[in-house]
């Protein structure tokens, strides 16, 4: 029998079960499995995929949506084409029918450089940048005067609060999730009141800071020593390039430039919420 043009091919809600071949659609590009993630999104969001008739996927994305009821964001993530069907439209493809999937929502993604000539062709726009370091951190100079310590189920209600009025919008399904997806949560309190907080998750041999929301620059470093305290593991993250002073103060402690990723919108000039205390995503992937 011939094989189905690509273009004929369904395109299909993904599920946890579509794990482990989105893991190897991963691998098949050449990126971590980063199986932990997959499993996280595939719940915490919707997956789109084509399959291919010949075994595991042809492509595959996820999509986040934030909002109790009519979505007030979507943020695209994991776009991945196998190895043997890239350059042959199925990326626009997938992306398009994920676009007219989402509606009028606004949406929002992180594009690596390869990527972010199919975004721009279907009307996204660059409203900012992202810088991911990676490294061991390496405790010096002055320590951090603002308290940290490990979160509990007590502080959920002010995490949620707090993460919303910096996010703006709702993040209950992913907040939520953090506990469980994370191996460690922590925040940092001033008077009785939490200023911030951030999980570090593995990832392969890492772990991944992330979300990071602060009041302020120290604040944001004292969360990320409290993290790196707790790991042996090297330390990842998706700085907002904005934030200089946090950028340098990781460099100086270890941490390396690894690559910059544009932040785009469509539907929105620019994100909600307030960018000042947003450090670090919990993943590029969620927005």
């Amino acid at each position: 029998m011939p094989t189905p043009s690509l273009a004929s091919l369904p395109i299909r809600r993904l599920t946890r079960r579509d794990q482990a071949a989105c893991a190897d659609l991963s691998e098949d590009r050449g990126w971590p499995r980063e199986e932990h993630k997959w499993g996280f999104l595939l719940t915490a969001g919707k997956g789109y995929g084509i399959d291919d008739p010949d075994g595991g996927l042809v492509s595959a994305c996820v999509v986040t949506e934030y909002g109790p009821q009519n979505p007030a964001l979507a943020a695209i993530g994991m776009v991945l084409v196998a190895g043997r069907h890239a350059r042959q439209g199925v990326g626009r493809r997938l992306m398009r029918h994920v676009v007219s999937a989402i509606g009028a929502t606004p949406v929002t993604l992180h594009a690596t450089p390869y990527g972010r000539p199919l975004y721009e062709e279907l009307g996204f726009k660059v409203t900012g940048r992202a810088e991911m370091v990676r490294g061991y951190f390496s405790p010096g100079g002055p320590e951090p005067t603002v308290t940290t310590r490990a979160a509990t189920a007590e502080d959920l209600t002010a995490i949620l609060r707090l993460d919303e009025q910096v996010f703006g919008t709702d993040r209950t399904h992913i907040v939520t999730r953090l506990p469980a997806f994370a191996d460690q949560l922590r925040v940092a309190e001033e008077g009785g009141r939490i200023i911030g907080y951030a999980g570090a998750w593995p990832n392969m041999d890492t772990h991944v800071v992330g979300p990071l929301i602060a009041r302020d620059t120290s604040v944001a470093q004292a969360l990320i020593a409290s993290l790196a305290a707790h790991t042996g593991r090297p330390l990842r993250t998706d700085i907002d390039v904005r934030h200089e002073e946090l950028l340098a103060w990781v460099k100086q402690r270890g941490l390396e430039s690894v690559a910059f990723n544009s932040v785009m919108s469509y539907g929105i000039t620019e994100l909600p919420g307030d960018w000042s205390r947003r450090f670090a995503p919990v993943t590029v992937a969620a927005g």
